[in-house]
């Protein structure tokens, strides 16, 4: 633009003396000389380089002409001319000085400058200002938007990824990828990766996953036996023949461990150090197809983006671009593992920070609807974050489909549609942590992890997420409801936590056992079969812990006076084809305080209700509404 806007000051043929023929024809040449050089076969350069020319009459070369009112207002003119010039120049050289104003370029032209100056200014709330209202822009022409996609600062970028309304043509492709030499695939720049990595004083969860990473490969890969049950969360898968051994890639078993490393800052630095970003970056175009690889790999990303230092890197390697993409998926799970990267970056509008398993449901964007209040799920064993709390599934469905990884089916989620569509004053958050029933089925069989050791790791990462801060409801289903009431009370021994119990109002309990399970008695009487997990064993009804929990908790609530509610299934539960089992029976639900609703759904559908105007999701809406009336109407 401005090479143009040269060519015409060059050929401009004004001034006092009369230039000779000579010249004329010099700056003739020079003037196509350079237009041919600038001649670009697209149609935004040349949308360009007519904004740039301003069209002049040349000075007569008849000197009668020379004189008079003519001549003075040509003059004037051209003085004119020569002003804007030097100012567009002035533009194109800093496009965010102080002398910029909306006289200095043509009306179509000032919203984006303007918006791009206040974009970087001081006050934070201008900058955010902008940033909203480049974001519902939506009548710009391309060449705009890659305006803004070039010149914008790291800041503004990642806000309007996390704009609702944001195009996306505001996001510049990422960086090309430095080519695979032709010894190696990407498993071998994986291993190669993790082998990067320091290897010791890892915790034993870190060492097997890195372990198996690296002694696999793709011709053999590594077997892990099924369990028989799963309680509380997904469903019951059915039972597998001890002849069946799913397999699992490389790339997946690299991931686990790179997820496992990622919690861990300094290795996140050694990871980025590494080319970690770009290796990441290619499989995750690689494995469009996959969305579980894809989770993976944000997972990651999202724990690297807890560390401040290493949010320059991440933007320079172009994630924002594909986690802004990610926002928009329309499967909860790709937007909420995206939402909360992007969250962890944006440090002008969060304070916050979310470790890996905690989710923001809503609002996953940046929005002007002051949050008021918390709503926390908790999931049971064998759980999941996201499919745990969605609809009922259909009546013909069977007990295998219950556990199917097809995500076409599972995608709803009744606490991000339903209910922030209710209470839009509301955060709501969904946890997710790996648990098993049985030991063959852990995914790291050296994790054996109780009740008390994961209350306090999920309480830590809910107060790093700002939980306590605001009034809050708990909604649990099975065995977290048991892990709310140990949070709450290691909450009430320690100072730093006292705001997560002065401002809990409720918990819901979907069929929680609090005097034990069924299940878990049925897991001990065939040991020899199912080897029952640590978990699984803390439920059972002679279980010392579970007994001093129920009593403790008892006490402390009702000193407290916790709003409580209390649901629980009637029907049996179907373990394979041929077992069913009453999971919960309705005095083990029973908390001794609040209501006890008997629904007759099985343990699986307790939490699921079948549409929105179901029972069990309207006495859930009216609690939640009852009981933070109060914190809402402020």
């Amino acid at each position: 633009m401005s090479l143009a806007a040269y060519c015409v000051i060059c050929c401009r043929r004004i001034g006092t003396s009369t230039p000779s023929p000579k010249s004329n024809t010099y700056w003739r040449d020079v003037l196509l000389a350079l237009k041919k050089s600038l001649t670009l076969d697209t149609q935004v350069v040349e949308r360009e380089k007519m904004k740039s020319y301003i069209y002049v009459h040349t000075v007569s070369l008849d000197k009668r002409e020379n004189h008079g009112i003519t001549y003075q207002a040509r003059k004037e003119l051209h003085k004119a001319v020569r002003k804007v010039l030097a100012t567009s120049a002035k533009i194109l050289r800093g496009p965010f000085a102080d002398p910029f104003s909306t006289v200095d370029v043509e009306d179509h032209e000032c919203a984006v400058w303007l918006l791009l100056r206040k974009s970087k200014l001081d006050d934070r709330t201008a900058r955010l200002q902008a940033v909203q209202e480049m974001s519902e822009t939506h009548h710009w022409h391309d060449y705009q938007y890659r305006i803004i996609a070039q010149a914008c600062d790291p800041r503004t970028l990642i806000g309007l990824a996390r704009s609702k309304e944001s195009d996306l043509r505001f996001f510049l492709p990422p960086p090309s990828l430095p080519s695979l030499t032709e010894d190696y695939s990407i498993e071998e720049e994986l291993r190669q990766l993790l082998a990067s990595l320091p290897q010791t004083e890892l915790d034993e969860c870190i060492q097997y996953f890195t372990s198996l990473a690296l002694s696999e490969s793709s011709q053999s890969l590594a077997a892990q036996k099924g369990g028989l049950w799963c309680f509380g969360g997904n469903g019951l898968p059915y039972a597998e023949s001890f002849g069946e051994v799913p397999s699992a890639t490389v790339e997946m078993f690299c991931l686990e461990a790179l997820i496992k490393h990622s919690e861990m800052p300094t290795h996140c630095d050694q990871i980025e150090a590494n080319g970690g970003l770009q290796l990441l970056q290619r499989l995750y175009r690689l494995h469009k197809d996959c969305p579980k690889i894809q989770r993976n790999i944000m997972r990651i990303i999202g724990n690297m983006a807890l560390n401040e230092h290493l949010h320059s890197p991440i933007v320079r390697s172009g994630w924002v671009s594909l986690l802004a993409e990610a926002m928009k998926s329309p499967h909860i799970m790709e937007a909420s593992h995206a939402a909360r990267s992007l969250a962890n970056l944006d440090r002008d509008t969060v304070r916050e920070k979310y470790q890996d398993g905690v989710y923001v449901l809503h609002p996953q964007y940046r929005t002007s609807q002051p949050i008021k209040a918390d709503v926390l799920f908790i999931h049971g064993l064998m759980g999941a974050a996201f499919k745990t709390w969605r609809q009922q599934d259909a009546e013909h469905q069977g007990p295998t489909d219950e556990a199917s990884e097809d995500e076409a089916r599972h995608t709803t989620c009744w606490p991000k549609t339903w209910l922030a569509r209710d209470c839009p004053a509301l955060r709501i958050i969904s946890v997710e942590y790996d648990t098993s029933l049985s030991d063959w089925r852990a995914r790291c069989p050296m994790e054996r992890k109780s009740i008390a050791f994961r209350s306090n790791e999920l309480l830590r990462k809910l107060r790093a997420a700002g939980v306590g801060d605001r009034p809050l409801i708990w909604v649990s289903h099975s065995m977290g409801g048991l892990l709310v009431k140990k949070m709450l009370l290691e909450a009430s021994k320690k100072p730093e936590m006292n705001t997560v119990i002065n401002n809990t109002r409720g918990i819901v309990f979907y069929s929680v056992p609090h005097h034990g399970s069924h299940l878990a008695e049925y897991s001990v009487n065939i040991r020899y079969l199912l080897f029952p997990s640590l978990e699984v064993k803390e439920l059972s009804k002679d279980s010392p812990a579970l007994k001093t929990l129920q009593d403790d908790f008892l006490e402390f609530a009702k000193d407290k006076n916790f709003q409580v509610l209390n649901f629980v299934e009637t029907l049996p539960t179907y373990i394979g084809s041929m077992i069913k089992l009453h999971v919960v029976p309705v005095e083990s639900a029973d908390l001794g305080i609040g209501d006890l609703i008997p629904v007759d759904v099985n343990h699986l559908n307790i939490c699921k209700p079948k549409q929105k105007d179901a029972f069990l999701y309207q006495r859930t809406l009216q609690f939640i509404r009852e009981t933070l009336a109060k914190d809402l109407e402020n």
